[in-house]
């Protein structure tokens, strides 16, 4: 294993942090808080180590898929680490269980908080805990591809354990430059979501943390009621965008070099919104009795639809006093989660086409047992190997919930509690329903239970198998082996 490429990268993330923990400084001075000097000295920390661990350059930068989830996976247990630290030595959070949750919630875009009142932190806090937000987004490593030249085609491997969706490709031909070009999409969207929120009188520092939960879909707020006391313009903009960084990538890069043909026909895309579309119609129809008019329950069932599926977490109507049928839909739409490569979590729109799609195969089996169909997408067959590993992942997936759930039971919390808080949490979701609802938080739970949803928004946010991987005593021996890749001469 290459060890010393693992340890290059994380000190080069260290190094990202803490340039990017200069902006919570910033903040600082220009609110004049005292709570900035906490950042700046993280900062120096997390720059002085990520000296010190790229000093040395490795020998080869060959590294395969098992490095490139070692890697991940640790990348993101030591931005949390770090980047919880101003929280804890401030007094902002006095626990560091606390304030380590807050952080992984942050960067894993979960946005399920322990922080009672938000309006009582210092400015500088709030920046950075909705900032980690468009940090984790896109995905560091994503970033960290797009601005340091790493040589050596295995850079896919960093992209592959940190994206999200069942398979990721290049979208030009060198690996740097499609990273480049997807933080070039992000970015576009976020500073034109910033415009339009200042366009509807929303103050700067607002318009900045509103734009960066809605980028990463997170879902921070900085206000104790999230988004409900915000005009019905912000909102409106605000669920647009959601639905908006919910949608493959790839189609923005379609329409970017006019392939239009190509963006509008992704079945992907096409069900998300046929999907979005029909929750948003039977939530609006079922809710209006308790809505001021039609045009009252469309715009809060399409934001709390936009907001859920994407796996945001914003809120502009407290959820959990709606019918029953409103909030199944909404459960159910925490599982589906956005299109894959995007900033949304959950299971993914196109791992559930595939899922779809092999039950119908597998039925027609029986019905014509001679027949030979393969499972396509976009008009293309899906390669054997993306099926197998589509019904693993959810295998996986149930498994690794079903035993959260378990774990949260010991508490003696009521069932839909519980459920919907390792359902929040295991998909990047953040509000859940009864005692984790949109006006509830995550504080009451002990911190055997904390450490259990922090896993999960890891494991989540990482799409299991890279978080699952380090569990495994392999892994460990090999590291501590310090084996290095030979190439291989093909």
């Amino acid at each position: 294993m290459n060890t010393s490429m693992i340890r290059y990268i994380l000190g080069s993330v260290l190094k990202i942090e803490g340039t990017l923990l200069l902006l919570p400084c910033l903040t600082a001075v220009l609110y004049r808080e005292s709570e900035g000097i906490y950042f700046l000295l993280t900062a120096v920390l997390c720059i002085a180590l990520g000296i010190a661990m790229t000093f040395r350059k490795p020998k080869t930068s060959i590294f395969y898929l098992k490095e490139g989830c070692i890697a991940t996976s640790l990348s993101w247990i030591l931005l949390s680490l770090f980047g919880c630290l101003p929280f804890y030595i401030s007094g902002e959070i006095p626990s560091f269980t606390d304030a380590l949750f807050e952080t992984i919630s942050g960067f894993t875009t979960t946005g399920a908080s322990v922080v009672e009142d938000v309006e009582a932190l210092a400015h500088c806090t709030l920046f950075w805990r909705s900032f980690t937000h468009w940090i984790g987004g896109m995905g560091v490593l994503v970033f960290l591809l797009a601005i340091i030249p790493l040589s050596g085609g295995s850079n896919i491997n960093l992209m592959r354990a940190e994206s999200p969706g069942p398979s990721v490709g290049k979208l030009v031909p060198k690996m740097r430059y499609t990273a480049r070009l997807l933080y070039g999409i992000y970015i576009g969207l976020t500073v034109i979501e910033i415009i339009l929120l200042l366009a509807g009188h929303m103050p700067l520092f607002d318009s900045l943390c509103t734009a960066f939960g809605t980028a990463g879909t997170g879902g921070f707020g900085i206000k104790n009621d999230s988004l409900i006391g915000y005009s019905a313009y912000i909102q409106w903009v605000v669920t647009i965008f959601m639905v908006l960084f919910g949608v493959n990538f790839n189609a923005y890069y379609f329409l970017l070099f006019r392939q239009f043909k190509k963006a509008f026909s992704m079945e992907e895309v096409r069900y998300y919104f046929l999907i979005i579309f029909t929750a948003v119609a039977v939530i609006a129809f079922n809710i209006h009795n308790m809505c001021s008019g039609v045009f009252d329950a469309i715009s809060k069932a399409a934001f709390q639809v936009a907001s859920i599926i994407t796996t945001t977490g914003f809120s502009s109507a407290n959820f959990d006093l709606w019918p029953q049928t409103s909030k199944t839909i909404l459960v159910l739409l925490m599982f589906v989660g956005a299109c894959a490569g995007s900033t949304g979590g959950g299971i993914k729109v196109s791992r559930f086409a595939i899922l779809c799609k092999t039950v119908v195969k597998e039925l027609s089996s029986y019905i014509h047992p001679k027949i030979i169909r393969k499972v396509k997408v976009d008009g293309k067959p899906v390669e054997h190997e993306v099926v197998r590993a589509t019904n693993v992942y959810f295998i996986t997936f149930m498994i690794l919930f079903s035993f959260s759930v378990l774990a949260l039971s010991f508490e003696g919390k009521d069932l839909v509690t519980n459920f919907t808080a390792v359902a929040a949490t295991i998909n990047n979701i953040g509000p859940g329903l009864e005692l984790v609802g949109p006006t509830q938080n995550f504080m009451h739970f002990t911190m055997f239970s904390k450490y259990v949803l922090m896993f999960d928004m890891l494991a989540g946010r990482l799409e299991l198998f890279p978080l699952l991987i380090l569990l495994h005593p392999t892994v460990w021996k090999d590291m501590l082996s310090q084996r290095t890749p030979k190439k291989i001469n093909k």
